[in-house]
């Protein structure tokens, strides 16, 4: 198996756009309705807002690739690119999704390392991330790698307020 780590640049938006998209959907179409799905897809991986993000300098998007595959991306802000106020020593890890066909290999590991790899160089002391309360894989994988549960926050899928869970790790 081969794996590689690949910053995206503005040639990668039709990329990112697609499997922003398909990850997405994946995770949490079913539990979501399809106004609310289609509302927060619309808004949060349109052209437009992707290139912000992949514009702005204290946010790095990376790809994620198995045997040359796209398998997945990495997001992560810091300094005032975070989605809440968490200091100047704490990286966020906005998103990070791997595609259905490719879970099960070990690359969200890969991606939370890279996540920690680029806080270390930046000398942030905290990791954190935020995880819908109902995501219970994603829960388990971020408990086992060294996550604490330190509070909540909202994240609106269209105009369905849910509850994310905080959590954070100590670098």
């Amino acid at each position: 198996m081969a794996v590689t780590i690949k910053k995206c640049d503005h040639e990668d938006l039709q990329k990112l756009q697609k499997i922003s998209i398909e990850t997405f959907k994946d995770t949490f179409e079913v539990q979501n309705s399809p106004e609310n799905m289609k509302a927060y897809l619309e808004r949060a991986f349109n052209a437009t807002q992707l290139k912000e993000e992949l514009s702005n300098s204290h946010s790095e998007i990376y790809f994620i690739y198995f045997d040359e595959d796209l398998a997945g991306y990495l997001k992560v802000n810091m300094n005032e690119a975070q989605t809440e106020n968490m200091g100047d020593d704490s990286l966020e890890i906005e998103r990070i999704y791997i595609q259905n066909k490719f879970q099960k290999h070990g690359l969200g590991k890969y991606l939370l390392n890279k996540a920690m790899e680029i806080a270390i160089k930046h000398h942030k002391k905290n990791i954190w991330l935020g995880v819908w309360e109902k995501n219970d894989n994603a829960i388990a994988f971020y408990k086992k790698t060294g996550f604490i549960q330190t509070g909540t926050h909202s994240f609106y899928m269209g105009d369905e307020e849910q509850t994310d869970l905080i959590m954070v790790k100590k670098l």
